[in-house]
């Protein structure tokens, strides 16, 4: 008994725990054959194990623990019917079945059933006591066994929640010490589990402000609760590839024994698009707040000087004064147009009415428009013989090439040539659009397309822009089905070039 209670007790495998429990109740009670019966979730009883018996004979002895009465376990139906038909099902004589019940801390677990060729004499008082002793200590062993077995599934199924999150989680210790580091968190941040586990959570993810500092050395929530006691940090992650993340960590503490916190579950969440789309709102508030109140400004302030009851304006005061009134006015409306074409481009509703369109036409109308403009500029157009035709909208295509026209000769303070041109490709036809400019830097030429976005120089500070004019280039040009991007490096000029299905028919 005291070898089979420690093989028992070092057994934490359920399953094998149920064999070993059932080879030795039977050897201990001279049967040929068992079974181990468990109640379920639902307080029902089902077989668990059993031993040198056919599956398909299992069945046969369902009334064994179906008829058993709840208030009082002991009871042991009689099943000389079934074992005779199990007999003959397994091929080995059955004529007694013993059981002991599985209980611990009064509640019943189970049962152990043995089955027996003959009936052997009555057990004696020892018998019962090594009996209910073994049943004991197999109660024992199997409720350590499914405790282990919960613990385990437990853990495994928060393992799983933790890994297949969509948002970064990160465990640390109450010193800021990393225990768990998820996939998703790797993917964000580029930082393995193994690079991470084991340091501090405040040099691995070292979130900071908008304005550089370290929100984990200054503001952390867990040395530093919050009044509110909500414990929540948000900050910018930098990456070693140079992308920045904006992350919303919120930390929940567990509470141990001592109502002291043993660990932070944190959970970060990437909200970088949220916070690109707040800086979106507060660049368009600027915009229009300085944009549009500057035409508005100027039409009230002629308007109000030409309205002046004390004044006599001569004839060609008036007129210039109403040409300036009339110039800002259709300045302003190509704003308003901007940007209400920028909210149909985002909604995904810019409709093209397609017709042929002959390009190199196109760029001289548009040329000839805006050489009245500036007296710096030269323009050169080189367009082969024959260049084809393409299917597209007239008007959209004109607003491309007057943006990129506009911002050649805004972009060009000291003058220069502007050149514009085409080739044409196998499928597409390509053409581009070069200044001798300021330029632009590399790390912005995707950026220059994005809604608003103005690159930060002396320059752009001083031109009037709203950040819509490459933006609407971009959309519009895509919605062609072409490609548009741009060659340019400060200081040496900038060439916009536009790729365009070319029409087989």
């Amino acid at each position: 008994m005291l070898q089979i209670s420690q093989a028992m007790s070092s057994q934490l495998n359920l399953n094998d725990l149920l064999k070993l429990i059932l080879e030795n109740a039977v050897d201990l009670l001279g049967g040929q054959a068992g079974l181990i019966v468990m109640r379920q979730d639902n307080d029902t009883l089902a077989p668990a194990a059993s031993f040198g018996l056919p599956r398909n004979a299992v069945p046969l002895f369902e009334p064994l623990w179906k008829d058993i009465p709840p208030d009082n376990p002991e009871a042991i139906p009689d099943i000389s019917l079934r074992l005779a038909l199990a007999s003959r099902a397994t091929g080995v004589s059955l004529r007694q079945v013993v059981a002991l019940p599985l209980s611990i801390e009064a509640q019943n677990r189970g049962y152990i059933f043995v089955f027996r060729a003959r009936g052997s004499a009555s057990f004696t008082v020892n018998d019962n006591q090594v009996l209910r002793a073994f049943a004991n200590q197999a109660a024992i062993a199997v409720h350590n066994a499914y405790l282990y077995r919960q613990v385990t599934m437990e853990r495994e199924r928060l393992h799983a929640i933790i890994e297949n999150s969509g948002d970064g989680v990160m465990i640390i210790n109450p010193f800021r010490i990393i225990k768990t580091w998820n996939t998703t968190l790797s993917n964000l941040t580029g930082i393995s589990a193994a690079e991470a586990i084991g340091s501090p959570c405040y040099d691995v993810l070292n979130l900071k402000n908008k304005q550089g500092d370290s929100v984990c050395h200054t503001q952390c929530p867990v040395f530093n609760p919050p009044a509110n006691g909500q414990l929540y940090a948000e900050g910018y992650y930098e990456r070693r590839d140079g992308v920045k993340i904006a992350f919303a960590n919120n930390y929940a503490p567990q509470i141990d024994e001592n109502n002291e916190a043993s660990q932070y579950i944190a959970n970060l969440r990437d909200v970088t698009r949220l916070r690109e789309a707040d800086d979106l709102k507060e660049t368009l508030l600027a915009v229009i707040s300085h944009e549009l109140k500057t035409p508005v400004s100027i039409i009230k302030g002629y308007a109000g000087t030409l309205a002046r009851e004390d004044a006599n304006w001569d004839r060609q005061t008036l007129h210039d004064g109403l040409h300036v009134i009339e110039e800002e006015a259709d300045r302003l409306n190509t704003l308003i147009s901007n940007f209400l074409e920028a909210s149909r481009l985002q909604a995904g509703t810019l409709k093209l009415h397609l017709s042929e369109v002959y390009l190199p036409e196109l760029f001289q109308r548009a040329v000839n428009t805006l050489q009245a403009t500036t007296n710096q500029h030269r323009f050169e157009l080189h367009f082969p013989p024959r260049f084809p035709s393409i299917p597209g909208d007239y008007e959209r295509l004109t607003e491309v090439v007057t943006n990129l026209l506009n911002n050649a000769i805004k972009y060009s303070p000291d003058g220069g040539v502007v050149k514009a041109g085409g080739e044409v490709l196998q499928k597409v036809i390509r053409v581009y659009l070069s200044d001798e400019g300021i330029g632009i830097p590399t790390s912005e030429h995707e950026r220059i397309f994005e809604r608003f976005h103005r690159v930060d120089n002396g320059l752009t500070r001083k031109a009037p822009g709203t950040g819509l004019g490459l933006f609407l280039v971009k959309a519009v040009i895509e919605a062609h089905d072409g490609l548009v991007w741009v060659d340019s490096k400060p200081g040496e000029g900038s060439t916009f070039w536009i790729e365009l299905p070319v029409n087989n028919e």
